[in-house]
């Protein structure tokens, strides 16, 4: 893709990773929360922050490449499905592989949500 290098998707890279370290932290590793951190759902916003970070981060380099708008679109949605199937990804791999953590549909729906903050954002950033 024309202005494009993997140089440009280090910092994405480097997210994706972090991610992977930080939901395959073994649920004992992890510090105890206060009654109102999983009374309001607090978990759900961290979620959704990673998860918009790291389609943001494949989105950006995507937004300053030299191509038409619509395939920058078509791009964005693609990076966007990919990371919500990563956040489902995760949680597979929390439920099978992690000792003390579990499968959470609504962390997988605050994942998603999260990736498709990024889009529009993304959309409204770079696609006016």
């Amino acid at each position: 893709m024309k202005g494009l290098s993997i140089i440009k998707f280090l910092p994405g890279i480097a997210w994706f990773f972090i991610v992977l370290v930080l939901t395959c932290l073994p649920g004992d590793d992890l510090p105890e929360v206060n009654n109102w951190f999983k009374e309001y759902h607090i978990d759900k916003l961290v979620h959704a922050g990673m998860f918009t970070l790291l389609a943001y981060l494949f989105i950006y380099p995507v937004a300053q490449a030299g191509i038409a708008a619509a395939l920058k679109k078509n791009y964005f949605i693609k990076i966007v499905l990919a990371v919500t199937i990563w956040g489902l990804t995760t949680e597979l791999i929390q439920k099978y592989f992690i000792p003390g953590r579990s499968f959470d549909w609504l962390d997988w729906l605050a994942d998603g949500a999260g990736a498709f903050i990024a889009l529009w954002v993304g959309i409204r950033q770079f696609l006016k």
